[in-house]
């Protein structure tokens, strides 16, 4: 980590020589470490000059955390709204591969609470996130998705791909995405999608209830939804998180 942060600081590419002088190392060590570190793609390596600076990997999770930095800081207070509004929880989450990660989570009362946890990861198409992200994948990467085995949460959880399309095409021309019992039993999420700076769908948003509260409600938290989304999405950089993928 010294040698990582010692030539990720500098303004300039930097010698062997200089970042042994640096951090007073092994010159073997030193060299193992920066061989490494490019090639991971956290460094890069001018062999011709034998100079050492930051690589293409590096710069990627740099504006990929730009990018989640800022979709979590925006996301702070329309979430506060949302549940102020419905008093019903609202959750944050992104894709990753086949699953669903929730990055943030409001519960309105202590005494309402469901199974998801910052963190957990739920199937794709199980949730009301996941199938609000998927619907506005591109066509290919939708077929990935469906290609994998769909694990059965509830005795409502879609598990076969034909039904999954049809949500997904459902989600797309409603806009919105809804998930009934399918992830947790008596419970109903409807899920938006935010897009980045390139129309590339990276996260939803979503409200969880009970089924019959839901009911009351769904048009009106539908509605709210796709305002904080869209607010979402134009606060993010105009740059796409999807092509460093």
């Amino acid at each position: 980590m010294q040698v990582f942060v010692y030539v990720a600081s500098q303004a300039h590419d930097v010698t062997l020589t200089e970042v042994v002088q640096a951090l007073n190392m092994p010159k073997t060590t030193v060299f193992r470490y920066l061989q490494t570190l490019s090639a991971a793609g956290l460094f890069a390596h001018d062999v011709v000059l034998d100079r050492y600076g930051v690589g293409h990997r590096f710069r990627e999770l740099a504006r990929i955390d730009d990018i989640h930095h800022t979709l979590r800081s925006t996301a702070d207070g329309e979430l506060d709204d949302l549940v102020d509004s419905f008093r019903q929880t609202v959750n944050l989450g992104v894709l990753a591969k086949h699953e669903v990660v929730y990055v943030d989570i409001r519960e309105a009362t202590r005494t309402q609470r469901f199974q998801a946890r910052v963190g957990h990861r739920h199937p794709m198409h199980s949730t009301s996130l996941g199938k609000a992200i998927a619907a506005f994948l591109p066509l290919e990467t939708i077929e990935q998705l469906v290609s994998a085995d769909f694990e059965q949460r509830t005795y409502r959880t879609l598990t076969d791909s034909r039904t999954f399309r049809r949500h997904v095409e459902e989600t797309r021309k409603r806009g919105f995405a809804i998930e009934t019992g399918e992830n947790e039993d008596g419970v109903t999420c409807i899920g938006v999608p935010i897009f980045d700076g390139k129309g590339y769908p990276i996260a939803a948003v979503s409200l969880t209830a009970p089924d019959n509260r839901m009911r009351v409600i769904i048009e009106q938290a539908a509605e709210a939804l796709q305002g904080a989304a869209r607010r979402i999405t134009a606060s993010l950089p105009p740059v796409s998180l999807h092509s460093s993928a």
